[in-house]
């Protein structure tokens, strides 16, 4: 009988199979940490519920981070309050020496009113850029410090067997200063943190972060390169000359041309930019002027956004913004005063880094993993990203047989989190701290 002799290529392949196979099994710290967020789970969801109970408006979430400052404390941690005024962070050093990993969960909560559905909805009211409004987790972020301050307690129970050193970020602010009247120049959430001297004390080898998005309840998603949008804001004062609106032609109408310079801000994408290259949005969200339906005011003022995804276009869509804006106003004999102010940049997923973590949250999610498509919010997580190689994924919690597609957004007041998704993202969190530690920064 004729002896079967391997081919090199044959002998290559099924070691290249093996090694597959063997990178896909979960390290036994992994498979550890996996246990501890099962035994953790109920705490998470009720730090979640008392969290989401209790809102705070950006750069005032004194309550949360008390709260989180005390959880580390216990935790045997070393841990720094007051950081972009009310930012906690915790340094979870291992017992082996290794690279350093930093997670981030935002705190702040958003100016919507909640409509009471649940046990433990919101009844708070917080004061926003100088108004007095209702205060809601809204935007999920209570379930991001939640999944955090989960991880932090699965994390440290194994310190002793990790290398390196875990950097637990809970940043305020994510939403914007809600302390701060918009066009002010000021920084804060993760700007103001960097500004602060956060990295300088311990840079991180890599950052991760977590958002909860309607979506299948428990699916992770993320995509490399470009994944949330930047984003600018707009401020537009069209100046004209004031008197009767019975005898229009003694004026010079600031109404009529903030329509038009509305109307031609449109062209800026549709004529102006090459989608082919990356998309882009202009968006007008306000227009205020007039005091008498009888009066030609003097002044409209204009604000909005501009959403991009590289920094050419967004340079270039800058621009013409403020040409077309100021143009369209010199054609009517007004005025336009323009004023583009960056806000976030785009926040970049690390391609080896996501490569790298790919089985990771593959096992976190028992499989259900998706591609996230480009998200049109964006976030200042990526500043912290432009820093260091990050991750940034998704969380589906929509609940099962409801489609994520009819679910209400984040920012909506039905926004909904269906809560036994939490521990898969305290698993996922946990998994790439572990995975990064173990395999170095370089990714082994």
């Amino acid at each position: 009988m004729r002896s079967f002799k391997p081919s090199k290529l044959l002998v290559g392949l099924l070691l290249g199979l093996a090694g597959a196979a063997q990178a896909q099994q979960p390290s036994a710290l992994e498979e550890q940490a996996y246990s501890r967020a099962a035994a953790v789970e109920p705490k998470l969801i009720k730090w979640r519920r008392d969290i989401h109970q209790h809102p705070e408006l950006s750069e005032q979430e004194t309550r949360t981070s008390k709260l989180v400052a005390d959880h580390l404390r216990k935790l045997g941690m070393e841990v720094h309050t007051g950081i972009a005024r009310t930012g906690v962070v915790g340094i979870l050093t291992g017992g082996k020496p290794g690279p350093t990993v930093a997670l981030r969960a935002d705190m702040d909560a958003l100016p919507v009113k909640e409509p009471g559905t649940l046990p433990f909805a919101s009844k708070a009211r917080g004061m926003y850029q100088g108004k007095e409004v209702d205060v809601m987790h809204a935007c999920g972020h209570d379930a991001h410090t939640a999944m955090l301050m989960a991880t932090a307690e699965v994390l440290a129970g194994m310190r002793e067997k990790l290398p390196g050193k875990v950097m637990f970020i809970f940043q305020p602010a994510e939403e914007g200063s809600s302390l701060v009247m918009p066009g002010q120049n000021k920084l804060w959430g993760a700007q103001q943190m960097l500004k602060e001297g956060m990295f300088d004390k311990l840079k991180p080898d890599a950052v991760f972060a977590v958002h909860v998005m309607p979506g299948r309840s428990g699916e992770l998603s993320w995509r490399t390169g470009a994944t949330t949008a930047s984003s600018d804001d707009l401020h537009i004062t069209i100046t004209g000359k004031q008197g009767h609106g019975g005898m229009p032609w003694n004026t010079i109408d600031p109404v009529v041309t903030a329509a038009q310079v509305l109307t031609g801000l449109q062209t800026v994408v549709s004529r102006r930019t090459n989608l082919t290259q990356s998309p882009a949005v202009v968006t007008v969200g306000m227009i205020q002027g007039g005091s008498a339906p009888n009066i030609v005011p003097a002044q409209v003022q204009m604000a909005g956004t501009i959403r991009t995804y590289d920094e050419k276009v967004r340079a270039q869509v800058g621009r013409d913004v403020k040409l077309s804006a100021e143009k369209i106003a010199e054609s009517a004999g007004a005025k336009a005063e323009v004023s583009v102010v960056p806000a976030y940049g785009t926040t970049m997923n690390d391609e080896k880094l996501a490569a790298q973590m790919a089985p990771v949250l593959d096992r976190a999610a028992s499989g259900k993993v998706a591609t996230s498509p480009l998200v049109g919010a964006s976030e200042d997580f990526s500043f912290f990203a432009s820093q260091v190689p990050g991750l940034y994924f998704f969380l589906g919690v929509t609940p099962d047989g409801q489609d994520p597609a009819t679910a209400a957004p984040n920012h909506n007041p039905n926004f909904f989190v269906d809560e036994s998704a939490l521990v898969v993202g305290t698993r996922a969190l946990s998994g790439v701290t572990i995975q990064f530690l173990e395999t170095g920064k370089k990714g082994g």
